[in-house]
């Protein structure tokens, strides 16, 4: 899930000493614990993309979402995280981000459908999203969701420790400019663990704002560029959630929670592997 820089300051703060220092790293239990969690994610949505079909609204996907992770002894990490509603975030097309879940919100064939959820499992977040083509879609909005997953994996690539984020941010800016599409730079990928959202920020882009963290083995970061077909500038609803395109241009996302070892990275929400 992403999140807006002064909600993300507002996110839940860490408090024991190892967490007040800044950045957490995970102990093998705890790593254990998120893989459970990541996994309960990865299961879900692959569920979803295999069921999702024209006519389906989002809260159709929503409802599915919220009992598939209960039933595997989780509970939504969204639900009721700063007042939203779904266990989703269901955006599409021109829907960059945080759509809500709405049983208005009728699938059509041709969509670009975002699906973002997360699960809290023994005390930690899973957080992945997807972006689905719905039935046959037009080669334009097929190579934007190829491209937006290709970036994922460019900046997954870079990861180990002793790399450092900004290595992450150029890989997938790098490969996104290429393709002649932009890095949305409203929303950032961030830490994942025992709170939804946690330090550090984690750029899809170049930037001297924040830290050029230095990684180690044990981080735990949720990965998450965001590719839009026209301009990078986004604005909000209404709703004060659903995030959409200036110009009406598509949006297509994807997000892995990663672990960083010292010789790589593991991806927790690996659906290949559900």
């Amino acid at each position: 899930m992403n999140i807006l820089t002064n909600l993300l300051s507002q996110a839940p703060k860490p408090t024991t000493p190892k967490q007040r220092r800044g950045i957490e790293i995970k102990s093998p239990r705890e790593i254990d614990i998120m893989r459970q969690s990541a996994k309960i994610v990865a299961t879900v949505l692959k569920e979803i993309s295999e069921l999702v079909k024209p006519g389906m609204t989002t809260a159709d996907l929503d409802a599915y979402a919220e009992k598939r992770i209960r039933e595997m002894d989780a509970t939504p990490s969204f639900k009721g995280y700063h007042g939203f509603t779904g266990s989703i975030c269901a955006s599409i097309n021109n829907e960059v981000v945080h759509g809500i879940p709405n049983s208005k919100k009728v699938i059509r064939a041709g969509d670009v459908l975002k699906v973002d959820t997360g699960a809290y499992y023994q005390g930690f977040h899973g957080d992945s999203c997807i972006t689905i083509a719905v039935g046959e879609v037009t080669p334009e909005a097929a190579r934007l969701i190829r491209v937006a997953e290709e970036a994922l994996y460019k900046g997954i690539e870079q990861v180990k420790a002793g790399a450092y984020l900004l290595d992450l941010a150029g890989a997938i800016e790098d490969h996104v400019k290429a393709h002649g599409y932009s890095v949305v730079e409203e929303f950032t990928g961030h830490g994942v663990g025992r709170n939804l959202h946690e330090e550090p920020s984690v750029f899809n882009f170049r930037t001297r704002e924040m830290p050029n963290v230095k990684l180690r083995a044990g981080m735990t970061l949720a990965i998450e560029p965001i590719l839009n077909a026209g301009s990078k500038h986004t604005r909000t609803l209404s709703d004060r959630w659903t995030a959409v395109t200036v110009d009406n241009s598509l949006s297509a996302q994807f997000e892995h929670t990663v672990l960083v070892t010292e010789t790589g990275y593991e991806i927790l929400t690996d659906r290949t592997k559900v």
